[in-house]
C-alpha cells in the first residue's frame, strides 16, 4: 500500500476524531467516509442523512459500552 503523510491543524485532526465508528479506525478510513458523505451529500441528500444518523447511533453505542468486541465477535463466528 503507497502512503504518504499530510499536515493538518490539531483542531482539524479533532474534528476528524468526531467522526470515528470505533477506537482504532484509521484516519484514511475516516477521511474516506468523510468523503463518501459529501460525494452522497450532492447525489443523493436522503442517503447522505440517513450516513450522518448511522455514525451518531454508532457513537453513542459506543459511548455505552455497547458493543462486541472483536474477541466476541469471532467467538460467535467460531473463528
Amino acid at each position: 500500500m503507497n502512503e504518504t503523510t499530510i499536515k493538518i491543524h490539531l483542531e482539524t485532526k479533532s474534528e476528524l476524531n468526531g467522526f470515528r465508528e470505533y477506537k482504532n479506525e484509521s484516519y484514511d478510513e475516516v477521511i474516506k467516509k468523510v468523503m463518501f458523505i459529501a460525494r452522497t451529500c450532492i447525489k443523493e441528500p436522503k442517503l447522505s442523512q440517513e450516513a450522518l444518523a448511522a455514525i451518531e447511533k454508532a457513537r453513542e453505542r459506543l459511548k455505552k459500552g455497547q458493543f462486541v468486541s472483536e474477541a466476541e465477535a469471532r467467538q460467535r463466528l467460531g473463528f
